[in-house]
Formats: C-alpha cells, structure tokens, sequence
C-alpha cells in the first residue's frame, strides 16, 4: 500500500472517522485503530465501536493499492502537527507504515485489516433524502430530553419516526419530553419507528455540522445509514419499542404563559444558582401578568426573581427541575416561549409561540 495526499484534504476526514473510535478500548486493540484501504483514487477511512460506524472517503494519488489498520489517535496527532498545504507520502512495508512529509519521518505500527470488524447493514427498507441542516436541527431540538445509562435501555436513544409525510424526533428521560418534526413529503407510506442509540445521535450531529447539501438516511431492519458524498455513517439500532409518548402530553392545560425567553432564561439562570444542588427544584408562581422564581438549599440561602409575562389565568403554584426548564430554553429560537399548564400535579408543555414547531414536555416536582 502507498499512496500520498494533501494533509489538508486529510485531516478532517480522518479526525470525523476517528472520533467514533473507542480510544479506551482494551478487549480488542483493533477498535482504537482506523482501517485504511487504498484504490487507485480513493482513501477510504473507516472507523469503528461495534455500534457505529463511519467511512470517510478521500481523493489520494494510490501507487499501490492496499489496506492496513493504523492506531487513530497517533495518526490524528502526527497529520495535525504537519503543516498545512504540506502533501503527506504513505507506505506500508512489512506491516509497519511509513509517514514522510518534508524532512519529517515517522513509523506507526499496524494490525491486519482482516482482523477489522466491518459493520455489514442489512437491507435498506426506507429510504429519503434530507437537508443536512434541517436534518440536524432537528436532532438537536430533542437530543438533550435522552436518557443517559437509564435501566430502561429504550430511553438512551432516539426515537425517529419516517413516514405519514414528515421525519418524527422524539426523546424522552421518564421526567421530560421532547418532540420535533420534519415535514418530508415524499415520506407517504405509514410511519415506521426505530430507536438510534445515543451514542449514533451524537456521532450523526457530529458528521452534519460538517455537511452541506443533503444527505439520504436509510433504515434496514437493524441498522439506520446516513449517507453524503464523502461520508457513510452506520449505526446500530436498540432493538425495543418505544413508549406511548401521546398519553404523556397533556391534552387539558388552560392556563397559557407568553414570556420573554431572555427574560426567562436570564432569571432562571440567577434563580437556579441558589437551588438545591441535588434536587434542583425551583417554584414557580403565576398571578396575573407575572411569573415568579424562587428557589433555596439546605444551607437556607434562597433567591427570587418575578417577571413580567402575559398571563389571565389566576394564581397557580408549581415546582420544577430548573435544570429541565434551562435545556428547553437553550434549544428555542424565537423570543418568545409559551407554557401551557393546568394545575400543579401536571406537566406543563413548552413550545415556541411564534412558530410552535417542536413541543416540551416537563413533569412537575414536590418542593
């Protein structure tokens, strides 16, 4: 295998591929490394945990055509530390690969490349094409709500819904939920719903801040794909049924709060600092055309703070996680919010009031 490319063609690509590597990895020292194959044309870099996958495809000048395993985080290093607009010259001879770049030389050591456990996807049974930002933007809207480590695997992932004309997002720990929609007309047929594991939904956010154009996501019976010019990324999916999330999103709420997100945001924030750094309870307090915070900690310090808010619906009490409130604010983009809630044993639903798109759902807590 030899071949030579420009360091700035390769390193992004090669950082993208390497960041789904377990660089921890002690069971199986293959899985720290990347695996290159080499046309006459084309890098291929692909990277792997067992649950998900990315192959990065880079244009290169092969003189002989190979492949061969390298550890990922030392070649990250060293294509990092040469200089940019520097070509970089490959060569594996007898499973040691040799780095040459200017008067720089290095040589990694390398593992066999039949030794690499590729991820082989099933057959795709849906099939759309996407606007990488749209695409992304909608991830982002409820990747906050995942479980993380939860006993109920299910709910450390991503529940996403294709078909019935729109891509669906829904996350959910147990004590919050979060729901988003993309509108994909071509996506007629009755909807089909997978669980993508966390770790999937990091890594797909990760490689669509890199793209631009639109990308074609692909789900088998265990695996879903995103898929670009450059990049193919395959992952995993969490073989379990969702929850009924419907029944969680109140349907009866009639008392609705318009608030300044700022304003809110900014008030939650000081509030937030004198709350109980377990619990994180904070109490909110509605009367008309106000809303109050307060919060306290067992040291008996406390915090208050009212704002103004466009609210009827007489005086209501009700208690929070702040830390809930917090990641639904930093995710809306108008500047206004609305909060719909009925009494102070129900969830309260919070969307955006001007484009109500995305919908929250915040369970209430005992203070």
């Amino acid at each position: 295998m030899k071949f030579s490319v420009n360091r700035d063609l390769l390193l992004r690509p090669l950082q993208q591929t390497a960041g789904v590597v377990e660089h921890r990895q002690t069971q199986l020292p293959i899985l720290s490394n990347v695996l290159f194959k080499v046309s006459a044309q084309e890098l291929s870099i692909i990277g792997t945990d067992l649950e998900v996958e990315l192959v990065a495809r880079v244009e290169v000048m092969g003189e002989e055509v190979g492949e061969v395993t390298v550890p990922a985080k030392k070649l990250v290093d060293i294509c990092r530390s040469i200089p940019e607009g520097a070509t970089i010259a490959f060569n594996l001879n007898e499973q040691r690969l040799e780095i040459k770049s200017g008067h720089f030389r290095s040589i990694l050591s390398t593992l066999p490349a039949d030794d690499f456990p590729v991820i082989k996807p099933d057959p795709s049974e849906i099939s759309t094409d996407l606007d990488s930002k749209d695409f992304g933007k909608l991830l982002g809207e409820t990747a906050f709500a995942m479980g993380l480590q939860d006993i109920r695997h299910f709910l450390n992932g991503m529940s996403l819904e294709l078909g019935g004309g729109l891509v669906r997002s829904v996350t959910t720990d147990g004590h919050r939920l979060a729901l988003s929609d993309l509108p994909q007309p071509t996506l007629k047929d009755k909807p089909r719903q997978v669980i993508v594991p966390r770790k999937g939904i990091v890594e797909i956010q990760r490689l669509l801040q890199e793209l631009e154009g639109t990308v074609s996501v692909t789900v088998g019976t265990n695996h879903l794909g995103v898929a670009s010019s450059g990049y193919t990324l395959t992952t995993k999916l969490i073989d379990a049924k969702y929850p009924d999330y419907e029944r969680v999103i109140p349907k009866d709420g009639d008392k609705v709060v318009v608030a300044d997100k700022q304003a809110l945001r900014d008030a939650l924030n000081r509030t937030a600092i004198l709350a109980n750094e377990k619990f994180r309870g904070i109490r909110v307090t509605l009367e008309n055309d106000s809303l109050q915070l307060s919060a306290h900690n067992p040291e008996q310090e406390e915090a208050e703070e009212t704002i103004t808010v466009d609210y009827k619906g007489g005086t209501l009490e009700v208690g929070f996680n702040v830390s809930y409130l917090q990641d639904v604010l930093a995710v809306l983009e108008s500047d206004k919010v609305k909060l719909v809630l009925l009494d102070s044993g129900s969830s309260a639903i919070i969307r955006d009031a001007e484009t109500e798109g995305a919908t929250y759902v915040v369970m209430p807590m005992r203070l």
